[in-house]
């Protein structure tokens, strides 16, 4: 054993130092991140049953839209009280519930009796997204070696946009195997019933997972497991670290923790008036919806239809469109500490301003035997994957970022409650909206998405501040 062995280092040195395990780290953070993977799949899955749901129930558009949005409100409920969940019965335990909830919506959403158990399962499945979006990166964040946080983190954003993809490819082989019919039949079920309930595989992995990996250091030390807790840092860490001052530096940022409450994001002396930073943390995550990103990610297989492609070529598109949005998430996890957050989201929102008013000139042509004219019809499928490429390079990634970021330290677990909140609402309004609108004018939906898009410009100039390179202590 050489000197440098023998010596260990400090708690710093140990934390920045390459860990023992790097290659189990990964694995604990990749299991975690099923969750990101279940969250991307079960949001997008839908998209390639929505005109089955109508034709199987002979049901309008405004109906359509609420068994599709419903979801949503599971969502925001999921993501509400996972915090709770997670802190009394530990970050483990609360994979495994969203893991059987992921597995029974599934299961009930390709067997359903009636319409309105449908939009149960839905729900049901929504409560899951909603928890697999705060615990995966809670639990990454309380695993992961400081040196390694930010790449680890990013696990969880590469696993949602992995998770789409997945489901579009699935999607479209399974409508393979049905010869082009959503509705066709494939071993007494059909195609729809099949793409929703595939999604039971990667559910019951996550499941397995959960098993194979430790609970939170910072939940085994708050409910006094700290034995346990030491070996999880060592684990993660590596032998050299010295676990008694670990465990007492987590000890000392439970103790210092405010417990930000609704109250705390208030102007002082007023009732009902949020701090002006709060509005900014909402208005971004109202624009990142009001640009109509998930009707690319809901509806696309049913928007190109619309427009006279047959249902194979638009769950091909709709598998394309998802890589890109892989490919742009990829841009924006390289450029984002490396241009900043404000330069990323303000050439995403030219782009995407462009490519939404390209949208809406094409889907403004009279349709030629149920179809665009073929110029229009190229000028949409190419301005429809520049759009998700500009967002998923800006705003898909950057809005996270800042929102980490912008909130001083006393509010910021309130205040990201809020602002999540608002997106959800706002990911609502838009989902619930778009069948309703696109059967009043397809084009005019895609003006307001651009509308939205230029807005957001000024917004960022006038109320955005750069959050690169600062510590979390400037943020006032």
């Amino acid at each position: 054993m050489t000197n440098a062995e023998k010596v260990p280092p400090s708690p710093s040195e140990g934390r920045a130092a390459h860990p023992d395990h790097l290659g189990h780290v990964i694995f604990i953070t990749a299991s975690a991140a099923m969750g990101g993977f279940l969250f991307g799949y079960d949001s997008s899955v839908i998209n390639g049953a929505v005109e089955a749901i109508r034709d199987r129930y002979d049901i309008g558009s405004a109906t359509l839209a609420q068994v599709i949005a419903i979801a949503l409100i599971g969502c925001a409920i999921g993501a509400a009280t996972a915090g709770r969940i997670a802190d009394r019965i530990g970050r483990i335990r609360c994979m495994q519930i969203a893991a059987v909830l992921f597995s029974v919506s599934a299961v009930g959403s390709a067997l359903p009796f009636a319409l309105w158990d449908l939009a149960m399962w839905r729900i049901i499945g929504g409560f899951a997204i909603g928890m697999a979006s705060v615990i995966g990166p809670a639990y990454i964040a309380e695993v992961a070696p400081a040196a390694y946080r930010g790449r680890l983190g990013s696990f969880q954003q590469a696993a949602i946009v992995i998770g789409i993809a997945i489901s579009q490819l699935v999607n479209y082989g399974i409508l393979q195997l049905a010869d082009g019919d959503q509705r066709g039949k494939i071993g007494g079920l059909e195609a729809w019933q099949w793409m929703l309930g595939v999604m039971v595989v990667p559910a019951l992995l996550y499941g397995l997972l959960s098993f194979a990996i430790p609970e939170s250091p910072r939940f085994l030390i708050s409910v006094g497991r700290t034995d346990r807790a030491k070996e999880v840092l060592a684990e993660v860490e590596g032998q050299g670290v010295d676990l008694d001052h670990r465990v007492a530096e987590i000890e000392q940022a439970m103790r210092r923790e405010h417990k930000s409450t609704f109250r705390d994001l208030l102007v002082p002396g007023s009732r009902f008036s949020l701090l002006p930073i709060v509005w900014v943390g909402v208005g971004l995550s109202v624009f990142q919806q009001l640009v109509g990103i998930n009707v690319a990610f809901y509806y696309s297989a049913t928007l190109w239809q619309s427009v006279g492609i047959d249902p194979s070529s638009s769950f091909f598109y709709s598998f394309t469109t998802s890589i890109i949005n892989i490919i742009g998430t990829v841009i924006a996890m390289v450029l984002v500490d490396r241009v900043g957050r404000r330069p990323l989201a303000l050439v995403g929102s030219a782009g995407m301003a462009v490519a939404l008013a390209f949208e809406a000139w094409a889907f403004s042509a009279d349709l030629v035997d149920g179809k665009l004219p073929n110029t229009q019809g190229v000028v949409a499928l190419v301005a429809a994957h520049v759009f998700v490429l500009f967002f998923a390079l800006s705003w898909g990634v950057v809005v996270w970022v800042f929102l980490g970021e912008m909130f001083p330290n006393r509010i910021r677990a309130a205040a990201l409650g809020v602002a999540a909140s608002a997106q959800w609402l706002a990911n609502w309004a838009i989902t619930a909206s778009f069948p309703s609108l696109s059967d009043w004018n397809l084009s005019g939906t895609y003006v307001i998405y651009a509308v939205f898009a230029v807005l957001s410009i000024p917004f960022v100039l006038l109320f955005v501040k750069e959050t690169k390179g600062k510590a979390l202590e400037e943020m006032g």
